[in-house]
């Protein structure tokens, strides 16, 4: 039975991970507080969030790598109860960072040592090597050491090397933070093929990038200060945020008391306990008095082949609202025209502040 290919099957029941009310301290700080959180077998999760919001914890408990003064909760990987199991005992897929390859060994011995450390038999070994190098397109370079590979074939190579072992759950910790732009959507692109192909692969990864979120996830989890803030599809992160912090998190975002967007005598002009949320892809430039808001544009700035504006609104002075242009689907306003700005009601999200 081919170690690699066995994730290609139909997706099935069986759990995937499951962490019942996980707290973890350190002194007096709750990093993680009493979360809970299910994922499916086969389901692609990023955990997004700022820095010391508590994902990457979460990651080195799923792992058994957390030593904490406090910790609480239960870990179930592939239906196994694993909260106490040691690290070497959870079958897991591991991708650093800093990707971890020996420098002194090949690609081949790099993606075999977890199987030689398993006392594999040579065959097996040889075997499920290949496998794993040709599932991340790295057939030819078994006999190439690190030092000679680009940074997205070392990462390749360490990916080859967490999936070698048939893991219940791969966990990627900011796989692609040490990349450049062109070559982050590159790999990008290449995890969200390679779990296309192996559709019964668990993958839980942690991010602070937003676009990792929004591309690669199945569901994305926004973690603040040890919380979820949200979870769900990646979608409905961006379009229905539950709060501001969701909102800006996942993008620009205009926040306008409802007074400003919504007409004298809705029901909605009146809220207080809420912001009203448009983005700036949602707000359309015409001419001065066809639109429901009015403003002067304060700056345009050009990003390729889009525009950001920036419009100062006549209802809320002091607050500029942003707007997105693609390039050459209208002509660009210049800095101090006078306009009004269009949007349709179902662009505006109400959400707590």
């Amino acid at each position: 039975m081919n170690a690699i290919p066995s994730h290609t099957a139909g997706v099935d029941a069986t759990p995937g991970v499951q962490i019942d009310r996980l707290t973890v301290r350190f002194g007096a700080r709750a990093v993680l507080d009493d979360l809970s959180l299910h994922v499916e077998r086969g389901e692609f999760l990023t955990v997004l969030g700022k820095s010391g919001c508590g994902k990457t914890t979460l990651l080195r408990f799923i792992a058994g790598f957390v030593a904490a003064d406090a910790l609480a909760g239960r870990l179930s990987i592939a239906g196994r109860d694993l909260t106490h199991a040691p690290p070497h005992r959870r079958n897991l897929g591991l991708l650093f960072q800093s990707y971890a390859l020996f420098p002194h060994l090949s690609v081949f011995d790099n993606v075999a040592f977890g199987l030689r450390a398993r006392r594999l038999a040579g065959g097996e070994i040889a075997r499920r090597v290949a496998d794993a190098l040709k599932l991340v397109q790295l057939s030819d370079a078994g006999h190439v050491m690190p030092a000679q590979l680009s940074g997205g074939m070392q990462q390749r190579v360490a990916l080859a090397r967490a999936l070698v072992i048939e893991p219940d759950v791969l966990l990627l910790d900011e796989p692609l933070s040490a990349l450049d732009a062109n070559l982050r959507a590159s790999v990008r692109s290449e995890l969200k093929a390679l779990h296309e192909r192996l559709p019964n692969l668990t993958i839980v990864c942690v991010t602070h990038d937003q676009d990792d979120a929004l591309v690669l996830s199945d569901r994305t989890l926004l973690m603040r200060d040890g919380r979820i803030a949200q979870l769900g599809v990646p979608r409905e992160l961006y379009d229905a945020p539950n709060d501001a912090y969701v909102a800006r998190y996942l993008g620009a975002a205009n926040l306008l008391p409802p007074r400003v967007v919504y007409p004298l005598g809705n029901a909605r002009h009146e809220e207080r306990e809420r912001l009203a949320c448009i983005r700036p892809e949602s707000f359309r430039i015409v001419p001065l008095g066809e639109g429901r808001l009015h403003g002067t544009i304060a700056s345009v700035e050009w990003y390729g082949a889009a525009l950001s504006i920036s419009v100062a609104l006549d209802a809320l002075p002091g607050e500029p609202v942003l707007v997105a242009m693609q390039r050459g689907h209208a002509r660009a306003p210049e800095q101090g025209a006078r306009v009004s700005l269009s949007f349709e009601a179902d662009d505006v999200v109400l959400v707590r502040p």
